[in-house]
C-alpha cells in the first residue's frame, strides 16, 4: 500500500466543495485533540498578525513559547506572506 503524502492530503482537501464540506472532511480526519491543537496554531497566526509578543500570545492561548516561536519563524521566512491565506487571514479581537 502506498503512504499518503503531504500532496495527497492537500489534493483530499482541495476537493471539498463548501464550508460544510471542508469540515465534515477536517473532523473525519482529524481527532479533536489534532482539532484543537490546529486552532491554537491558528489563533497564534492571527496574534502575530496583531503584532502581539510572543510571550503573551503563549499566555493567552495557553502553550509554550516555543509553540508560539514556530509560528513566528514561519513569519520570518516570509513565504507565509505571500499566500492570500495570510492576506485574508483576520488577526483576533482584543
Amino acid at each position: 500500500m502506498k503512504e499518503a503524502t503531504l500532496e495527497d492530503l492537500i489534493a483530499s482537501l482541495l476537493q471539498a466543495k463548501s464550508k460544510k464540506e471542508m469540515e465534515a472532511l477536517v473532523r473525519a480526519i482529524l481527532t479533536p485533540q489534532e482539532l484543537e491543537e490546529l486552532l491554537k496554531r491558528l489563533e497564534i497566526f492571527k496574534q502575530l498578525k496583531k503584532g502581539i509578543s510572543q510571550h503573551k500570545i503563549a499566555d493567552k492561548i495557553g502553550v509554550g513559547v516555543a509553540t508560539v516561536t514556530r509560528g513566528s519563524l514561519e513569519l520570518q521566512r516570509g513565504q507565509i506572506q505571500k499566500t492570500s491565506w495570510w492576506r485574508n487571514l483576520t488577526p483576533t479581537r482584543g
